[in-house]
């Protein structure tokens, strides 16, 4: 039986076609079958599977059971919390991921953050309504812009902010990583010690954290300037989505930006004038789409060619006795 690669829906998005893509997916075919992946993969997906680019679909415990000759699942792009991480380990597979479309993410903020500013949202949708009004903007320069968590999207992110904040604005950074200090001194930011003096003090504040965890509540959201607004590229799950649109209807902030769509837990913003949605597209653009594809691709096949491939998610993973088979064999 010739062995199989599951890849994800993606791959087949015309909306994202490329030459790169197609050439890419030719190259993967030398190795097995291409196989589109389902939603969710139990033991009868699993016979036969060597590799997957996988984007957004469930791996049980039972797919690993059953796909004993499973090398890899390479992730296109960073989340990971479907692809199982732990029955991944335990079976000898590795978990990489793909962070190559960091500057996506870090554009989107800084288009979101002065977008909100400018108060683009409400002057078209006024516009359109047949008001046309002038009302209250505002500049970067001279603003305090806040970044809750300061890793590779926030750096980025900070990077571009800087310049725009001009002589007199500051950028305000809570993080609490040991090396935040060094890090944050590096883009003229100040540390401040807590969510809450964050949020006190910014005229906007952007989220680049990781984690399921809700991290900010009512309380926290209450404690921003009426005209500042909450921008959140990383995951909905961070942000009480019932606390911010109370919030916001209680003119406690003026804008909240999401890169999630209005569904779920979501489905609460429906309609809302001053909250933004943007169904998972904060990372994804014609160009980083190429380079997701590029590296995903190159690590299955230095996988399915013996080799270690770049982010290895799982690295305690190099030292079961399926993966020493392999590598480097």
């Amino acid at each position: 039986m010739e062995d199989k690669i599951l890849v994800t829906a993606q791959f087949y998005n015309d909306e994202f076609a490329s030459d790169e893509r197609q050439q890419g997916m030719e190259h993967l075919s030398k190795y097995g079958e291409l196989v589109l992946e389902k939603e969710e993969l139990h033991a009868e997906d699993g016979q036969g599977v060597v590799a997957s680019v996988a984007s957004s679909s469930l791996y049980t415990d039972a797919f690993y059971e059953a796909a004993t000759d499973l090398r890899i699942i390479a992730r296109w792009g960073v989340g990971f919390d479907k692809v199982n991480v732990e029955a991944a380990t335990r079976h000898g597979v590795l978990i990489t991921v793909t962070p190559v479309h960091m500057d996506t993410v870090a554009e989107y903020a800084i288009t979101q953050w002065l977008a909100t500013l400018k108060r683009v949202y409400t002057l078209n949708r006024l516009s359109h309504g047949g008001d046309f009004s002038i009302i209250r903007t505002y500049e970067a320069q001279g603003s305090v812009l806040g970044l809750y968590g300061c890793g590779r999207i926030g750096q980025e992110v900070a990077q571009r902010a800087r310049p725009l904040l001009g002589e007199n604005g500051r950028l305000l950074i809570y993080d609490s990583r040991p090396d935040i200090g060094e890090i944050a001194a590096r883009y003229g930011g100040e540390v401040v010690d807590s969510p809450h003096a964050l949020f006190e003090q910014c005229d906007t504040v952007s989220l680049h954290v990781s984690g399921d965890e809700t991290i900010v509540d009512y309380d926290l959201l209450t404690s921003m300037k009426p005209h500042a607004s909450l921008i959140n590229p990383s995951r909905g799950n961070l942000v009480d989505d019932a606390a911010v649109n109370r919030a916001l209807n209680e003119d406690k902030l003026y804008y909240y930006v999401v890169d999630d769509p209005v569904n779920g837990p979501r489905t609460i913003h429906k309609d809302h004038p001053r909250i933004i949605c943007t169904n998972h597209n904060a990372g994804i653009s014609v160009e980083s789409t190429i380079r997701l594809d590029q590296k995903t691709i190159q690590q299955v096949t230095d996988v399915l060619e013996h080799r270690r491939p770049d982010f290895v998610l799982n690295e305690e993973v190099l030292d079961h006795p399926r993966v020493k088979e392999w590598l480097n064999s």
